[in-house]
C-alpha cells in the first residue's frame, strides 16, 4: 500500500484499496490477544493540490481475553479512517507559513512515496478495546483460590478488615 505523493497530489489521482492485512505480527507479545484475524481495508486515496487524504474504515475480529474472568471474548471491531497527508515542507515553505496553515491537520511524510501500513497498524492499536468484558456482569476470579465466580462460587472468605481498625473487631464480643 504504497503511494507516489508527488504524482497522487500534481495529477490529483484517486485510488481504491481493498486489501487484507496479516496484522498477527503486531499482537504476538500480547497475551490479552487470543487471536486476530485478517485487517480489512477499505479505503479511498484521492491526491489534492499540496496533499493527499485517505479515508475509509477498518475491520477486524478480534478474539481477546476478558478482562475480569480471562474467558474468551469475540470482538468485531469497525474503524472509521480519516488522514490527510502532505510532503515535509521545506526550510523556506516554512517561513512562508500562515497562522491558518499551522492549524491544518496533516501527517508530514518525509519521503517520495506514502507507506499506509504503518498508519493504519497505529489507527488500529489506538482503537483495541481497553479492557474487554465477556460480559457487563461478569465476576472475575476468586482473589483468594482464583475460581472463577461466573461459573460457581468458592467457600472463601473476603472479609477485609483495615489493620487500623483490626484491634476494635473484638470489641463487642462476649
Amino acid at each position: 500500500m504504497q503511494f507516489h505523493m508527488q504524482e497522487l497530489m500534481s495529477k490529483g489521482l484517486k485510488a481504491t484499496v481493498r486489501e487484507k492485512l496479516d496484522v498477527s505480527e503486531l499482537f504476538k507479545d500480547r497475551a490479552d490477544v487470543i487471536a486476530a484475524g485478517p485487517l480489512h481495508v477499505s479505503l479511498d486515496v484521492v491526491g489534492n493540490e499540496g496533499f493527499v487524504t485517505v479515508s475509509g474504515e477498518l475491520t477486524i475480529d478480534l478474539e481477546l481475553a476478558c478482562s475480569r474472568c480471562l474467558d474468551k471474548v469475540e470482538e468485531h471491531t469497525v474503524i472509521p479512517y480519516f488522514e490527510q497527508f502532505k510532503p515535509a515542507a521545506s526550510e523556506e515553505a516554512d517561513d512562508d507559513l500562515t497562522d491558518a496553515d499551522e492549524d491544518d491537520d496533516f501527517v508530514e511524510v518525509t519521503t517520495e512515496r506514502l507507506d499506509l501500513k504503518p498508519f493504519l497498524e497505529e489507527a488500529l492499536l489506538v482503537f483495541m478495546p481497553f479492557a474487554p468484558l465477556c460480559g457487563k456482569d461478569c465476576k472475575g476470579l476468586c482473589q483468594s483460590c482464583g475460581e472463577n465466580l461466573n461459573e460457581r462460587t468458592c467457600e472463601c472468605k473476603h472479609e477485609r478488615i483495615d489493620p487500623r481498625f483490626e484491634a476494635l473487631k473484638d470489641l463487642f464480643k462476649d
